[in-house]
């Protein structure tokens, strides 16, 4: 169990500190997590040329640790809730830092589709407890607001990474700058474990609001309303996964942009969804808690149409611009997809109910690199992301089915109208 404040009443400010420093630490996990991704994208086509890859080849690099992640969320989860967040955090960070060193003396494929395999156990284990972790130090009024704060931190590793490692590959090369990087995820655990808060009482983070009948784990995994916001992740997170991936090689091979200026053009996109993620949390918890639907299917359906506009620019700024105008509404969204399930799921299995939603969004993972690498191979750039056009549609379809307010979404095996 994680440790709770022994004290009954708490006041108002000391509620908003846990929240905030829970918040902020969880945000600087989370950059190091999504610099540590992306940097393998960066690196995609140096390590290709040392290794004579194939994009299909590549993307696999990207796939392997994508699905060994995603068959860790639901377990990641169960351990969240059953032994509290603050231990799993540090298994999790320790596990990746080491992994992200050791893909730094890899010498084939072989080794890197191993490491890389391992690297998503350590962050496989991360997102139920972080979620856990807000679930705990947070009131439910305020707590997709934070959860909105902290998963923006996401798109600022992702754009924040770039302009870190394209500079680093220059200096150092491919392999030191994983070195650097897991440094980097050594010194933010011995942070977190030092500063983060302990949890709220049951009666301020609403875990005594439910009782552990019904509540269950295998409650969690009959529940239609997590499974559908699993699907909903899953056509929507194609879209993150498969820019991330790549984007940085269609600027260096199909526009001629330098290393440098890949690294600042593919970083602009992931910072501006970072706001817009931070602004989709607070949208969705103020004005939108109770109208999912009309939250995220307009933003989805925009988003698909700039994605067209994307591919039909005739120079790489407009691609950049139209990519970030895509990302930035996407992320907007995001909040809606994952704001729902944060805020209705009891603290109690929060950690596994999210773990199954996470599932979706990391099929996307697996998907993703591996079906545009292939598409890259066989038609054209144009073709793979076309296939994202086609699963951000796809996603405003699914939210069409998804419940609507918090009341509705339900543990059993059947939705409340």
């Amino acid at each position: 169990m994680g440790l709770t404040e022994d004290t009954s009443t708490l006041a108002p400010a000391q509620i908003r500190k846990t929240a905030t420093v829970t918040v902020g630490l969880l945000m600087g996990v989370w950059v190091i997590d999504y610099v540590d991704r992306v940097m393998m994208a960066v690196a995609l086509p140096f390590i290709g040329e040392e290794f004579a890859l194939t994009k299909t080849e590549q993307g696999w690099l990207i796939t392997a640790f994508s699905l060994v992640y995603l068959l860790c969320q639901v377990p990641g989860g169960i351990l969240a809730d059953k032994f509290g967040a603050r231990r799993q955090l540090m298994v999790s960070l320790l596990l990746w830092s080491v992994f992200t060193a050791l893909t730094g003396i890899a010498w084939g494929l072989a080794s890197l589709l191993v490491i890389r395999a391992l690297f998503g156990v350590g962050q496989g284990l991360f997102p139920g407890a972080s979620f856990k972790a807000i679930a705990e130090r947070t009131t439910p009024a305020v707590r997709a607001t934070a959860a909105g704060a902290m998963l923006a931190s996401n798109q600022l590793g992702a754009g924040v990474a770039p302009l870190i490692v394209a500079p680093l590959i220059l200096a150092l090369g491919w392999r030191h700058t994983f070195w650097v990087t897991a440094a980097a995820g050594v010194a933010i655990g011995v942070l977190l474990w030092t500063l983060l808060p302990k949890a709220l009482p049951a009666h301020l983070n609403g875990s005594d609001v439910v009782q552990d009948k019904g509540t269950s784990l295998g409650a969690v995994m009959r529940s239609p309303s997590v499974w559908k916001f699993a699907a909903l992740f899953c056509t929507t997170n194609m879209l993150g996964y498969g820019l991330i991936t790549w984007v940085p090689s269609y600027l260096l091979e199909e526009r001629g942009i330098s290393l440098i200026n890949t690294g600042v053009m593919s970083a602009i996109p992931g910072l501006v969804a970072c706001a817009t993620v931070f602004l989709g949390g607070w949208l969705f918890d103020r004005f939108f808690h109770d109208r999912v639907r009309l939250y995220v299917i307009p933003l989805l359906l925009v988003t698909a149409v700039l994605l067209v506009l994307m591919l039909m620019a005739d120079s790489a700024v407009g691609f950049t611009v139209y990519q970030t105008l895509a990302m930035g509404v996407a992320g907007l969204s995001s909040m809606g997809i994952l704001g729902m399930p944060v805020r209705a799921l009891p603290p109690a299995v929060i950690g596994s109910g999210m773990g199954v939603v996470n599932v979706g969004g990391q099929i996307a993972g697996v998907l993703a690199p591996v079906l545009m690498g292939f598409l890259v191979d066989k038609f054209s750039y144009t073709a793979a992301f076309g296939l994202l056009i086609a699963t951000t549609v796809l996603g405003a379809l699914i939210a069409l089915i998804v419940p609507q307010r918090p009341e509705q979404f339900s543990l059993g095996t059947k939705e409340l109208a």
